[in-house]
């Protein structure tokens, strides 16, 4: 396979790639307007997102990886929790409740032909007790976390069902992404 570009700087996606014995030769932070447009559906929204982080990262020669991650409750897409209210709002939101997490993968060739794959899960969360949300908001991991949590730390104990890609929870379906890599080497 020619060199390979994460387009993020997210230690997790590193550490899932390793997991699949990918090493990038390269990370490289996408720094796009993550802003949804209006009326954009969740989903629609995590692979207009993976692609233009492809798309935004020049590497000549390279091929260029990409992701963005979106949690859902219905067509209402979660913050990536920057404050404390917001992540407290975000976890009330899904307490006691299934919800959907959009993970984009792209994929751009050294050619600049450009695939995507969507990983789509459900997640369902149990009733959440107030203390349960201020011990959680006062271990930190919410921060920067698209619907205020990580499944791979903490919130773990607060999911009651999972159907779909648990790793593109975290915010890379492996899955797909193997598949999407396999296929830019050909």
């Amino acid at each position: 396979m020619t060199r390979l570009v994460l387009a993020s700087a997210s230690p997790r996606r590193l550490a899932l790639l390793a997991q699949i014995g990918v090493t990038p030769d390269d990370v490289v932070a996408a720094d796009i307007d993550e802003t949804p447009l209006k009326g954009e559906p969740p989903r629609r929204l995590a692979l207009r997102l993976a692609r233009r982080k492809a798309e935004a990262v020049q590497a000549e020669g390279a091929t260029v990886l990409a992701a963005d991650t979106v949690v859902a409750l219905g067509r209402r897409i979660l913050p990536k929790a920057e404050t404390e209210q917001q992540a407290r709002e975000c976890l009330a939101l899904l307490s006691g409740r299934a919800h959907r997490v959009y993970t984009g993968v792209a994929v751009k060739t050294p050619a600049g032909a450009l695939r995507t794959r969507l990983a789509e899960t459900r997640v369902a969360f149990k009733v959440l007790s107030r203390d349960e949300i201020e011990r959680y908001i006062g271990s930190g991991e919410w921060r920067g976390k698209a619907g205020g949590y990580a499944i791979q730390g903490l919130a773990a104990r607060y999911v009651t069902n999972l159907i779909g890609s648990y790793s593109g929870v975290i915010g890379l379906p492996l899955f797909e992404t193997a598949n999407l890599l396999e296929g830019a080497a050909t």
